[in-house]
C-alpha cells in the first residue's frame, strides 16, 4: 500500500504542482486549502506524512495551529513545513511545535522528495524486526527504537521521530563529538545547520521539563554536539 501524503496549502496551483510531482513518485496525495478542511479529514484518518504551509487562507499562522493539533494526535507522524516565510523566528517556532523539518518554497522538487524519503526511512527503521540494538540505555536515558519511546529516569519523554534519532545518534557514543554532518547522517536526516540547532534546543527543553538538572547534551562550539554521561 502506497504512503498517503497530505498537502495543506491555500494556493491551488502550488498545491497541485507539489501533489502531481509526488503522485508521479507513487505516493497517494490529498490537498487541502484550509486548516479546518484538513482537520476534518485528519479526525477521520491520519496521513502518513503532512506538508503544511504557515499562512492558510485568512489565518496568518493557521499552519502553526494545525501542526500543534496534528502533533497532539500523533507523536510520530512526520510533519514538514513548506512555506515562503524564511525567518529564524518562524523556523524555530515551527520546530518547537513539533515539525520534523522546515523548508522554504524555493526548494527544488528533487530536494523535497529527498527530505520526504528520509523521513519515511527513519520511520521504517523503527518498525522493522526487533534486534538487540533496539534498546539503548545510558544512565537515566532509555531509547527503545522498536517502540519509538524515549524515557528519562523511568519517565516517558515525548519526542518526534527526528528528535528520537538525534538523541539516539548522540547517546550511542557518549563523549564523542558529532559535527552537524555526522549527526545528519547518523540521524538519517537532510537538513541545514539552523534546523539541527533548533532540534537540539527543543530536545533539551523537553528533557529539562522532566529534570531541571539535565545537561547531557553539550555544545562543542565550532565542532558540534556530544552526549555526556549522566
Amino acid at each position: 500500500m502506497s504512503r498517503w501524503i497530505a498537502i495543506v496549502e491555500d494556493d491551488p496551483s502550488i498545491r497541485e504542482n507539489y501533489a502531481d510531482a509526488l503522485r508521479r513518485q507513487g505516493y497517494q496525495v490529498t490537498g487541502y486549502g484550509t486548516r479546518h478542511e484538513a482537520m476534518r479529514a485528519f479526525e477521520s484518518r491520519l496521513p502518513n506524512l503532512a506538508i503544511i504551509d504557515i499562512g492558510l487562507a485568512d489565518e496568518i499562522d493557521g499552519g502553526f495551529e494545525l501542526c500543534r493539533s496534528l502533533r497532539a494526535m500523533s507523536a510520530t507522524i512526520p510533519i514538514i513545513f513548506l512555506t515562503a516565510r524564511d525567518s529564524d523566528i518562524d523556523t524555530v517556532s515551527g520546530l518547537r511545535m513539533g515539525a520534523d523539518d522546515y523548508l522554504t518554497k524555493d526548494i527544488s522538487l528533487p530536494h523535497l522528495s529527498a527530505r520526504i524519503a528520509a523521513l519515511f526511512r527513519r520511520l521504517d527503521a523503527t518498525q522493522g524486526p526487533a534486534t538487540g540494538d533496539d534498546v539503548l540505555e545510558r544512565g537515566k536515558l532509555r531509547v527503545d527504537l522498536s517502540r519509538m519511546r524515549v524515557g528519562w529516569n523511568d519517565t516517558p519523554v515525548d519526542l518526534t521521530v527526528t528528535e528520537l534519532w538525534i538523541v539516539h545518534a548522540l547517546a550511542r557514543h557518549p563523549g564523542h563529538v558529532k559535527h552537524r554532518d555526522q549527526l545528519m547522517r547518523d540521524a538519517r536526516m537532510v537538513v541545514d545547520d539552523t534546523t539541527v540547532t533548533s532540534h537540539i534546543k527543543r530536545i533539551r527543553r523537553k528533557f529539562l521539563e522532566h529534570d531541571p538538572a539535565f545537561d547531557c547534551i553539550e555544545t562543542v562550539y565550532g565542532m558540534g554536539y556530544r552526549w555526556k554521561s549522566s
